[in-house]
C-alpha cells in the first residue's frame, strides 16, 4: 500500500472516490463541509501535476424513484455541485453526464494535468450498491491510480468504495488525505490509546450502542453514559424514571453490560441527576431530580449539575477521550446545557494534553454548534463508518486498500 502524502501524482490521472453526498435544497448546497474536507487531497494531486477524476454518490435515486414515480434521475444529478466545487478549487470543473458511458471515457482519456473531471452520480446504477465487479472494472479503467477519500462510505462494500481496489496494484491504490487522517485517528483511539481512556457514549437507545460499548469494555478505563439510553440502565437497576425514554426489552442487556464492566475493572458513569420536562417540546416546563427518582409525568431530557460536575472530573483526568453521542436533546436550547458542558470539558482536557476524537453525527453537530471543533484533536466526518469501526467491525473500504 502506497501512502498518499509521499506519492508524486505528476502526469497521473487520479480516480478519487469522494463523499459529495451534501444537502441540496432547491438546487443550492446548504452545507459544503464534505466538499471542503476533500480539498487537501484534490489540491495536492493538482499541485503535483496530476489530473483528478471525482466520483461520488448523491442520495438514493433508484430507491426514491421507486417510491415516488414523479421523480427522475435528473432530480439526483451532481450538476449543482459543479459551480460551487469550481469556486472552492479556483479552477474549472468538467462534467461527464454518466460515470461509465462514452462521455466519461472520452473526457477521462483527454484529461490534461491540472484538470478536474466530475462524474455523474454513481447510484444511477444499481450495480454500485451491489458491489458489481464488472461495473467496478469499468470505473477503474478511467484512471491510472485509485484514491479512496470517502470515509463516510468506508463501511459499504460498494463497487466504488471497495471492489474497485482489486483492479489496481498495491502502489496504485491508497487512502486520500482525509481517509489517512480518519484511519490514523481511529487507530490511535482503539489501538494506541494512552490511559486513562474515557469513552463518552450518548444517544437515545442502548440497542444502537451495545456493540460499541462491548468493544470499548476491552479498551477503556471509564465509560460515561448519557442521553436517553441512561434511563434504560436506571430502570434495570430498579430506579423510577417517570416517562423517560426506555427500552424495556433491553433491561437485562443493560445489567449484563454493567456486570461485564465490573468484571473487567471498567468504571461505568451514569448521570446522577437530570433536567426534566413535562413534555417533549422546546416550550416544556422544566424541573430537576435524581435520575433514578423521576416522578410520573416527567421525562429526563438532559443531564443536570451533579452529573455535569462528576463527568467533568472524569474527563479532566483522561489522557484519551472518545465522544460519540450527546448528553440530551441539545437541539432544544432548554436541554443543551449538559452537552455543551461536556463539549467544553473535552476541549479543556485537550488543551491540557489529552487526545480527543469526536465521532458520530450528533456529537459532531454538537461540537460544531458550540464552535469547539478547532479545540479537540480530531472530528470525524464518517458517522456510520466511525461507529462500525469502534464496534470492532472491518470496514470494506479500508480493508480493500490495505490488501
Amino acid at each position: 500500500m502506497s501512502t498518499f502524502t509521499n506519492h508524486n501524482f505528476a502526469n497521473q490521472k487520479a480516480l478519487i472516490r469522494v463523499d459529495f453526498n451534501v444537502p441540496i435544497k432547491n438546487g443550492v448546497i446548504t452545507d459544503d463541509n464534505r466538499m471542503r474536507a476533500a480539498l487537501p487531497t484534490i489540491n495536492k494531486i493538482l499541485k503535483d501535476g496530476g489530473s483528478v477524476i471525482l466520483m461520488s454518490h448523491w442520495g438514493r435515486p433508484l430507491k426514491d424513484i421507486e417510491k415516488k414515480p414523479e421523480l427522475t434521475l435528473a432530480d439526483f444529478s451532481l450538476k449543482p455541485i459543479i459551480a460551487p466545487l469550481a469556486k472552492l478549487l479556483n479552477t474549472d470543473v468538467l462534467f461527464a453526464d454518466d460515470c461509465i458511458g462514452a462521455d466519461a471515457f472520452d473526457k477521462a482519456r483527454n484529461l490534461k494535468p491540472g484538470q478536474v473531471l466530475l462524474l455523474e452520480n454513481l447510484r444511477y446504477y444499481k450495480q454500485e450498491e451491489k458491489g458489481d465487479k464488472d461495473f467496478a472494472q469499468k470505473l477503474a479503467q478511467l484512471g491510472d491510480i485509485y484514491v479512496n477519500d470517502a470515509f463516510g462510505t468506508a463501511h459499504r462494500a460498494h463497487a466504488s468504495t471497495a471492489v474497485i481496489a482489486e483492479f489496481f496494484p498495491g502502489d496504485k491504490k491508497m487512502f486520500g488525505s482525509l481517509m489517512e487522517g480518519e484511519v490514523a485517528a481511529a487507530e490511535k483511539i482503539m489501538h494506541n490509546n494512552e490511559k486513562p481512556f474515557t469513552a463518552i457514549i450518548g444517544g437515545a437507545k442502548v440497542s444502537d450502542k451495545i456493540l460499541i460499548i462491548e468493544n470499548l469494555l476491552e479498551r477503556a478505563t471509564d465509560i460515561i453514559i448519557g442521553g436517553g439510553m441512561a434511563y434504560t440502565f436506571y430502570k434495570a437497576l430498579g430506579g423510577q424514571i417517570g416517562n423517560s425514554l426506555c427500552e424495556n426489552d433491553r433491561l437485562d442487556m443493560a445489567l449484563d453490560l454493567l456486570k461485564k464492566a465490573e468484571e473487567k475493572g471498567v468504571c461505568i458513569h451514569l448521570p446522577s441527576d437530570s433536567i426534566l420536562a413535562d413534555k417533549f417540546a422546546a416550550d416544556a416546563n422544566t424541573a430537576s431530580s435524581l435520575s433514578n427518582e423521576i416522578p410520573d409525568g416527567w421525562m429526563g431530557l438532559d443531564i443536570a449539575n451533579m452529573a455535569i460536575e462528576h463527568f467533568k472530573t472524569v474527563i479532566g483526568n483522561s489522557k484519551t477521550i472518545l465522544w460519540n453521542g450527546p448528553m440530551g436533546v441539545f437541539e432544544m436550547d432548554k436541554f443543551q446545557h449538559g452537552t455543551k458542558a461536556i463539549a467544553l470539558a473535552v476541549a479543556d482536557a485537550t488543551k491540557h494534553g489529552a487526545y480527543s476524537l469526536v465521532g458520530g453525527g450528533d456529537s459532531v453537530a454538537a461540537i460544531n454548534k458550540f464552535n469547539l471543533a478547532e479545540q479537540v484533536s480530531y472530528v470525524s466526518t464518517g458517522g456510520g463508518a466511525m461507529l462500525e469501526y469502534f464496534e470492532g467491525k472491518e470496514l470494506p473500504g479500508i480493508a480493500a486498500i490495505k490488501k
